[in-house]
């Protein structure tokens, strides 16, 4: 299984980016053996949809779960229809992140929670 947090850099010390649409990096990490990987985000810099090209990725890489601050209500609907688990974390590390996600103890986000933006 793989699950995803959103990072403003490539380290798992690095802090978990708040946005989904619009983070810098994607860290994708199998939970259970701990491998991992940093993706860029390849919509950072689109001019609209960004949620919605970030959404395709995680789909793209068969994650399980998604850990970010907020989602907007584009990317929020496709992860939904997709079975992908999004969830809420407020602050810390990325490995913060995956600690919480292992405790089970991460809120899981029942609906929307950022207007999401059109532009960059």
């Amino acid at each position: 299984m793989k699950i995803c947090i959103t990072s403003v850099s490539d380290s798992l010390e690095a802090a978990v980016d708040p946005h989904f649409g619009r983070c810098r990096k994607f860290m994708i990490v199998d939970p259970d053996s701990m491998e991992f990987e940093f993706l860029e985000n390849k919509s950072l810099s689109a001019s609209g949809g960004a949620g919605v090209q970030a959404a395709q990725q995680m789909i793209d890489k068969g994650v399980a779960a998604l850990i970010t601050g907020s989602v907007g209500p584009n990317a929020f609907s496709i992860l939904s229809a997709e079975g992908i688990e999004v969830l809420s974390i407020r602050g810390g590390s990325v490995a913060d992140a995956v600690s919480a996600y292992r405790e089970g103890s991460l809120e899981k986000i029942e609906a929307p929670n950022s207007p999401g933006k059109r532009g960059a």
